[in-house]
């Protein structure tokens, strides 16, 4: 009897494998054994940057929030401790938004957290 490789299946895994590495540099999309460990630790990083991103935004928001309120002679500290007692639930995101967009409209949420 003759020996039975499974060969469609096995091409078939190496293919997908390969078609996931398309576009990756030299041997990493040419090679199954380099192209496999590039793919994992892309599949990896893919998960931890996508929880990375969302800090790195945050921190983007907060510096523009913490630029706005400086220009107007108050702290991101003191702001955002304002915000919550005047009971604004505006999230940084939004903040952001309107102190690039709207400088007269964010002057104007400055003094609701100067006023509480």
């Amino acid at each position: 009897m003759s020996r039975a490789t499974n060969a469609p299946a096995s091409r078939e895994r190496r293919r997908r494998r390969l078609e996931r590495a398309k576009g990756f540099y030299g041997a990493r999309s040419k090679l199954f054994r380099t192209a496999t460990e590039a793919v994992d630790r892309a599949l990896r990083l893919s998960t931890i940057h996508r929880k990375l991103r969302k800090r790195d935004f945050r921190q983007l928001w907060i510096a523009r929030i913490n630029a706005a309120t400086r220009a107007e002679g108050m702290s991101y500290s003191a702001f955002m401790a304002g915000l919550i007692k005047a009971g604004v639930t505006l999230n940084r995101k939004m903040l952001s938004e309107i102190a690039i967009q709207d400088p007269e409209g964010f002057k104007a949420i400055i003094e609701v957290a100067k006023k509480a």
